[in-house]
């Protein structure tokens, strides 16, 4: 090395390169111990490697569903692999959140509270008894469920409760505050985690097709069944990125696209406007419906069975409109999700603008009824007092106490309804609408008149707009009755345990995959931010009702309060110091809460400006690298073709002759050479010339950009 004619830099670089091969080596070059030690640290390298891997199969198959997630996402690609991840996140959140309204609020009033049927709140009324354990009436949440600790107003009003002093009312409003808080933080953390995954991904549009030919199996792979899954995962990758590439090179006349697509929002909004109405018509015949005695089971039941089925029918029929818009599959997903967000919110909020009717009339009549119960209880011992006798007049029976009719509880059992009709709906429409369809036109098929499974009924394929955006609506159910049903969540955990057994098993037996399947994104963002948004308009009615309405004055842990945060105000007067007191009293005065929240706000915007600046920066900083590749790639092409042309001189001179180099620089000073740029100049193709006088002014080369 050291007589070779190269570089300081060179010759370093190389003996570094010898030294670390040697090291790497050198037990395997030696002999005796050297070899043999050499020879156990490889075993070991070997058994780590080994080790690692087993260790991270270990981990995969601790991950719940991951194995069923894999499978469904290599035959039916990833768009509706997206909503089972969904799903399973969905459960873990509610999961998190049902242990703490079981941990802090259901079993310490269970095991600490007074017993069942101590109190009037805690007793079914003895109009009520003789039906209490009939189904309909429990089908209906009445009788002995209504009185359980599902619902609000079984719970005590006692600030401490058992022999550990446990503050439940203050417990149940900071629990209810908690599920709130828990929720908005994990969804924003798995949006930020989201976009920063998606972020440190690189644009993968160059040899696409290439990439996945090559590179898609995997060589490790020793099961057969794994095997076909993959096979199939390869497949529909293929299908998804010629979709892609089909609606990238798409013409199409926009005017009447434009046309179209206005012509389709217009009967969506229709649609909506005309299920909102019904809904609100609906809710306002119930109202009738619950002063009457001797109602159907309908008439009970009829907000229900109108709400479930106008989640059912509306979803196909804008999935139909939808067909005139010829969006891109991905983006027509994202309208369609948007659209049946609006469909459920606005039934939603119209179930709720009802709902707040009633409450207003149980209200009034809560203020006659204590009244009444007042008087009735100041009149039975008054009586009794009157007479001589020395005996004690009997207790009244809490079961014979006149009752307010609760409203949260009210508001409880109405969610509750609706979150098991959904349920029920939902299982009936998959065991129908998918399964029975797909075993009719299997062996119905060959006696038909027509091909079932080309043309109509066919196969079902997988509605995921439907799905993602029932499961949000379900869970923004579930964030507003959980404050008046505390039970409410352990109902949905159960919900979203069995669906994804019954749905993963739907579709593998009974869908076929979409005619476009098309990839998704590669972040569950656009999910995220509608959960967010559900979230978000899930908090103000629970908001409202905290801050503006009384609680019942008998029923739940904030009854005889003004309102139900002053259970706050009284366990800081009462169990803190009086300095903290004052402190909080300080922090609550609107004079700093209001400059607080303009400073977040303008820290928000400043935030989210640096963000779009780093954006922007980024994709400069993309389009210069590509433009870097593209022109380093244009300048070996131009390499290679030059040096072509030069070995075609070469060969047209004659043996002896100089090279063409020489021949070219001899003349190049009196006479001007062109030489072509680009394509073979015997191919007749177009190209560009550059002249070798320094004197000559003719060079389009310098106009033409690189190709």
């Amino acid at each position: 090395m050291r007589n070779k004619p190269w570089r300081m830099v060179k010759k370093l670089a190389l003996l570094r390169e010898a030294q670390a091969f040697v090291e790497k080596f050198e037990g395997a070059l030696g002999k005796g111990k050297g070899k043999k030690f050499y020879a156990y640290k490889m075993m070991m390298v070997k058994k780590w490697v080994k080790f690692k891997r087993d260790f991270d199969n270990f981990k995969t198959q601790c991950i719940p569903w991951e194995m069923k997630i894999k499978e469904v996402e290599s035959h039916f690609g990833s768009s509706v692999a997206s909503y089972f991840i969904f799903l399973r996140w969905m459960y873990g959140v509610n999961l998190v959140l049902f242990g703490l309204i079981f941990g802090l609020v259901i079993i310490p009033e269970i095991l600490m509270g007074i017993p069942y049927g101590s109190i009037p709140r805690k007793t079914v009324p003895r109009a009520e008894q003789a039906t209490a354990m009939d189904f309909s009436v429990l089908w209906d949440f009445e009788g002995y469920i209504k009185y359980s600790a599902l619902f609000y107003g079984y719970y005590n009003n006692q600030r401490t409760i058992g022999w550990l002093k446990y503050r439940l009312p203050m417990a149940y409003f900071m629990v209810g505050v908690s599920v709130f808080g828990y929720s908005l933080m994990v969804v924003i953390r798995s949006m930020a985690k989201n976009a920063n995954e998606n972020t440190g991904d690189g644009d993968d549009n160059n040899f696409t097709f290439s990439w996945k030919m090559f590179t898609s199996w995997d060589y490790l792979i020793g099961n057969p069944e794994t095997a076909d899954n993959k096979f199939a995962s390869i497949a529909t990758s293929f299908k998804e990125s010629i979709v892609d590439e089909q609606e990238s090179n798409k013409d199409e006349n926009i005017h009447l696209r434009r046309f179209l697509r206005v012509l389709a929002n217009v009967l969506i909004i229709c649609c909506l406007c005309g299920s909102g109405y019904l809904i609100y018509f609906v809710v306002k015949r119930s109202q009738t419906f619950s002063k009457m005695q001797n109602i159907g089971w309908y008439e009970r039941n009829e907000v229900e069975i109108v709400m479930s089925l106008l989640g059912i029918f509306c979803p196909p029929l804008f999935e139909t409109i939808a067909a005139l818009e010829e969006y891109h599959p991905r983006i027509g997903l994202k309208w369609q999700l948007g659209r049946i967000f609006a469909l459920f919110l606005g039934n939603l909020y119209t179930f709720l603008l009802a709902l707040m009717d009633d409450v207003n009339e149980k209200l009034t009549e809560e203020v006659v009824i204590k009244n009444f119960t007042h008087w009735t209880l100041l009149s039975y011992y008054n009586s009794s007092a009157m007479n001589d006798s020395a005996v004690t007049p009997p207790p009244i029976d809490p079961a014979d106490v006149p009752r307010v009719p609760c409203w949260e509880t009210t508001v409880g059992i109405e969610f509750v309804r609706l979150t098991v009709s959904d349920i029920l709906v939902t299982y009936v429409i998959i065991l129908v609408g998918d399964f029975i369809r797909a075993c009719f036109v299997r062996f119905v098929n060959y006696c038909w008149c027509w091909d079932l499974e080309a043309g109509f009924p066919s196969y079902a394929e997988f509605d995921i707009s439907g799905n993602v955006l029932g499961l949000i609506f379900n869970q923004g159910m579930i964030w507003m009755g959980s404050f008046y049903a505390p039970g409410l969540v352990g109902i949905n955990v159960l919900r979203l345990l069995t669906s994804m057994y019954f749905q993963c098993w739907a579709v593998m037996s009974s869908n076929v995959p979409h005619e476009r399947v098309f990839k998704a994104s590669k972040s569950n963002n656009f999910y995220m931010g509608l959960l967010l948004l559900i979230l978000f308009l899930s908090l103000l009615p629970v908001a409202y009702t905290i801050m503006s309405l009384p609680p019942s004055f008998d029923c739940g842990p904030f009854s005889g309060k003004k309102r139900m945060y002053d259970v706050i105000q009284e366990t800081i007067k009462q169990d803190f110091p009086l300095f903290i007191a004052k402190i909080f009293s300080y922090v609550a005065n609107p004079g700093l809460i209001i400059p607080a929240v303009l400073l977040m706000v303008l820290a928000i915007y400043y935030l989210n400006a640096v963000a779009e600046a780093y954006q922007r920066a980024n994709t400069e900083l993309k389009k210069k690298m590509q433009m870097q590749r593209d022109e380093e790639k244009n300048k070996r092409n131009n390499k290679a073709t030059t040096s072509s042309a030069m070995q075609d001189l070469d060969n047209l001179l004659v043996p002896g002759a100089k090279s063409a180099s020489q021949f070219l620089s001899q003349f190049s000073a009196a006479t001007p050479i062109f030489l072509f740029s680009g394509p073979h100049p015997l191919s007749g193709s177009p190209g560009c010339y550059r002249s070798q006088d320094r004197h000559a002014s003719l060079s389009p080369c310098d106009q033409v950009s690189p190709r």
